[in-house]
């Protein structure tokens, strides 16, 4: 399976922080923002990921970046010409997907919670049809809300309503087949001008191919798509690393416990970085002979 990680757009809801930076360049606690992302498709086990930016911010996340290949991974970029739906994200580079299965994940959502790694790895399995992730929040008029039945059936995804039919939105996770670029070449774009992802999901559920996953209270899933909701992500990851003393959303760690860079190499990416906290968290894998999951 293939991801590919949104992190374009123009971060109005940020102004001002994202009128010179990317809202995905922005830190939680001790992290780019597109870490998060980025770490949810690597322990989902994808290797293979294409990064959508903007034109004139491309270069910024090849410099924090690179290529993917100090984590095991191999990293692509593509510059998203202006913003006209998160489905355009399949249109962008038409050779990428070809007939393998895709991920996309929105480059501002933060999962995280125990079995989370489980639930990933799953969803890449099943190679037939598509997958999302739904999640009891308390302003779903935000988000794709998935419509029930008497049965609790998901019979709909109504993107963005006036009045939620549920409190489930859907996150900023979808696993689909390779059917997902017909699809999105076939959709018209929405009244807001855009290839909604949501209308997406809702061929596959009128095929009756869509898997919906509830995400339990046990799973944490942060939209950080404004300054209330960017500074409550940031005070959750330190919460969780200063309590717990572990460390959430390193690609170094995920490729580490994922087998694909061994304890040198780990050392190493860890070393470049000592003189910060998160430096000297990486050794600390090392120093309690944590072996990799």
């Amino acid at each position: 399976m293939k991801g590919i990680l949104l992190a374009g757009g123009s971060g109005t809801r940020l102004h001002p922080m994202t009128r010179s930076v990317s809202k995905q360049l922005l830190p939680i606690y001790n992290k780019p923002l597109v870490y998060y992302p980025l770490v949810t498709l690597m322990l989902a086990g994808i290797q293979e990921i294409l990064i959508v930016t903007t034109p004139h911010e491309q270069a910024l996340f090849q410099q924090l970046l690179g290529d993917g290949s100090q984590w095991g991974v191999a990293l692509r970029y593509v510059a998203q010409p202006k913003p006209a739906g998160i489905a355009q994200a399949f249109l962008l580079e038409k050779d990428f997907v070809g007939n393998d299965p895709v991920c996309l994940m929105l480059g501002d959502n933060i999962l995280h919670g125990q079995g989370m790694t489980g639930l990933l790895q799953q969803a890449v399995k099943q190679h037939d049809g598509a997958t999302v992730f739904a999640y009891q929040v308390s302003d779903p008029e935000r988000y794709g809300v998935l419509a029930l039945d008497d049965d609790n059936n998901v019979i709909d995804i109504v993107e963005k309503p006036q009045k939620a039919p549920s409190p489930f939105a859907v996150t900023g996770l979808y696993f689909y087949d390779s059917d997902v670029v017909d699809i999105a070449k076939s959709l018209k774009p929405s009244a807001r001008g855009e290839l909604e992802i949501t209308d997406v999901s809702r061929v596959y559920l009128q095929q009756k191919r869509l898997r919906v996953k509830m995400l339990g209270r046990g799973t944490a899933w942060l939209d950080t798509g404004t300054t209330d909701s960017l500074l409550a992500a940031g005070n959750f990851i330190q919460t969780l690393e200063q309590r717990q003393g572990v460390i959430v959303g390193s690609p170094e760690e995920a490729a580490w416990r994922m087998g694909w860079i061994d304890s040198a190499q780990l050392e190493t990416l860890a070393q470049a970085q000592l003189k910060s906290g998160y430096g000297k968290a990486l050794l600390t894998l090392l120093d309690q002979q944590w072996q990799p999951a």
